[in-house]
């Protein structure tokens, strides 16, 4: 490996410590997960002692663990966010994500900070003003271009993480409030009613219905995984899934996925290393179409729109494609799809566009399905399976190993026995025996070697095992066992503490704003130790966040989803319909938005109507 070789990092989520140590196991580099409190998804805390425990398992393979406290904090809520992060630290985890300016002003013991997506990083001078502010990574709004990605990455000097699969809002993150606005549950505060999700009716600017009963607000999840490399040679050097509410097999196979997927891209350029170690050992073949998903799309990564982005038929997972349905009785229904069923499959059927419904099988003979209950389908449906029973049942098991290569040599010295012990990254230690050589009646080499080669229970496994004896001499099983296990543990105290000292902690700022830079309720300044970080930084005039003063007629989200351009209805698209509509109406019972359009940045903003 080239001495400049630039590590890039997988980044996993988890919602909990089981599913953080299967994603380390499935190959992340990193996991990330709420503490105990101020988590972006409230539903999905953590104990600082299962914080620990995670930071432990992680570090044996040289990983990374990360806690979010990406929400907006309140003044009576400062002392206890002072004093979790300090347990968090104390708890050995590597990084704090914060939306919160307020962490800058804490006094606290040294820890690396990443700005989190939700404190809109979308502009070099914002990413420059929070690197100076003191955060040594920035987590970029997922709504970037490749360009934008590569301009920050290098002017900005800061590690770069960016999002390559997973849910996404409709709104830039950080800069929506139609939960807080519509329903009293703030995003910025890990309380997201997720209104984007709901169906709405659409109509003309004359009331003039357009759609009925339409997900209009509702995308498409992420999947970036045909364009990692692009990412990387962009600047990126952390892949990041979003999923802190997914399950556990949503967790193994989408991480699986993109570590085979890294993998790939690493064995073919010396110029790039893993930020981690151990090899993975999987027991199934991941595929990201058998997870949860609203269809995918790659988000305008490359700049340009060729795609909707949004999946108006329903918020829920589409799944995999399943085939069209060519025949009909009255149990049972085929399909042309060469996928193989098993009983337990759930599905959902599409027709023109749109969720007719869904149902599960009890049996299946080839592309012939039998529901448990008969639904209403047709020839020409399309087919989704949106529930896979056997790779649900594949996944329920232990569905991987990993494991860290160690290199072994047994020397003869002269106060007794050496065992060197070097992993795969170059790091090493030594375990002394202090006893007598006695001769051996007979060769010694296989014994020995099969002695030191059981590395059960440890994340470790024998690569090469050397024994390097003048002659013949005879030693305990027991006390070569012994030797083993002290050396190995030495070993993993040379990694842990590679492990720390790959920490960065900057040092505090007041940098200058960044020229134009919202300072009205869009900056989020919602207790007093965020005001004084930005008065110190120029601010002449802050109001309230959002959640503490609505403002009438508030911007509430900005969007790269057009709602025009889904309807058909883009003037760039399609000029012969002319300059389209200055805005269109959703309604969703007692909701009511108003969708504008500035097509000179391609972008839709979002404004609640009485």
């Amino acid at each position: 490996m080239p001495r400049s070789a630039r590590s890039i990092e997988l980044l996993a989520p988890a919602r909990d410590a089981e599913i953080a140590i299967a994603a380390i196991d499935h190959g992340a580099d990193a996991v990330y997960l709420g503490g105990p409190d101020f988590s972006a998804r409230h539903q999905a805390g953590n104990p600082v002692e299962h914080l620990a425990r995670v930071a432990d398992y992680a570090h044996r393979y040289r990983a990374r663990v990360y806690v979010t406290l990406n929400t907006l904090l309140l003044d009576e809520e400062l002392p206890r966010a002072e004093a979790m992060i300090r347990e968090v630290c104390s708890a050995g985890i590597d990084a704090l994500i914060v939306q919160d300016m307020a962490v800058l002003e804490m006094d606290l013991p040294p820890v690396e900070l990443h700005a989190s997506t939700q404190a809109h990083i979308d502009t070099v001078e914002k990413a420059l003003f929070l690197h100076r502010a003191g955060f040594s990574r920035l987590v970029l709004a997922r709504e970037l271009s490749l360009p934008q990605i590569e301009a920050i990455a290098r002017e900005s000097g800061a590690e770069i993480e960016a999002f390559v699969h997973g849910a996404l809002c409709v709104s830039y993150s950080g800069q929506c409030y139609l939960s807080q606005a519509l329903c009293g549950r703030s995003a910025n505060r890990g309380r997201c009613a997720q209104v984007c999700r709901l169906p709405f009716d659409v109509s003309d600017p004359e009331g003039r219905p357009l759609r009925t009963g339409t997900h209009a607000l509702s995308l498409k999840d992420m999947n970036r995984s045909a364009h990692l490399e692009a990412l990387i040679d962009a600047g990126v050097c952390s892949l990041k899934i979003e999923g802190r509410l997914k399950d556990l097999p949503y967790v193994k196979n989408i991480t699986a996925y993109y570590r085979r997927t890294l993998d790939d891209i690493l064995s073919r350029r010396p110029d790039l290393t893993r930020a981690s170690d151990g090899q993975v050992d999987l027991r199934f073949t991941p595929d990201p179409a058998r997870s949860f998903n609203r269809g995918y799309t790659d988000y305008l990564l490359h700049g340009e729109r060729t795609e909707d982005l949004s999946n108006p038929a329903t918020p829920k997972s589409i799944g995999q494609p399943a085939g069209r349905i060519v025949a009909v009785s009255h149990d049972s229904f085929t399909t042309d799809s060469p996928l193989a069923f098993a009983p337990g499959d759930g599905f959902v059927y599409l027709r023109r566009g749109e969720v007719q419904g869904g149902f599960r099988i009890n049996r299946a003979q080839g592309s012939r399905l039998y529901p448990s209950r008969m639904p209403s389908v047709r020839p020409g449906d399309l087919l989704y399976r949106n529930q896979d029973a056997a790779f649900d049942r594949l996944l329920a098991t232990s569905s991987a190993t990993r494991k860290v290569a160690v290199d072994l040599r047994l020397e003869a010295v002269p106060e007794g026995y050496r065992l060197l012990a070097e992993d795969e990254s170059g790091l090493h230690a030594e375990g002394i025996l202090r006893a007598e050589h006695t001769p051996a009646d007979t060769p010694q080499k296989t014994r020995l070697e099969q002695a030191l080669s059981k590395l059960g229970g440890t994340e470790f496994e024998a690569r090469r095992i050397a024994i390097a004896f003048p002659s013949e001499y005879f030693l305990p099983l027991s006390a070569v066992s012994a030797l083993r296990r002290q050396t190995l543990e030495a070993l993993r105290e040379v990694r842990l503490r590679s492990v720390a000292g790959q920490r960065q902690t900057l040092p505090h700022a007041h940098p200058p704003l960044p020229p134009g830079l919202d300072t009205d309720y869009r900056l989020n300044a919602s207790n007093r130790l965020a005001r004084q970080f930005y008065r110190q930084c120029g601010a002449d005039r802050l109001v309230p966040a959002y959640e503490q003063q609505k403002v009438p007629g508030a911007q509430l989200a900005v969007c790269l989803h057009c709602l025009q351009y889904s309807l058909g209805l883009c003037p760039r698209q399609h000029p012969e319909k002319g300059k389209g509509f200055p805005y269109l109406v959703l309604r969703h019972g007692r909701f009511a938005l108003r969708a504008e359009f500035d097509c000179a940045h391609c972008r839709m903003k979002l404004f609640a109507l009485p």
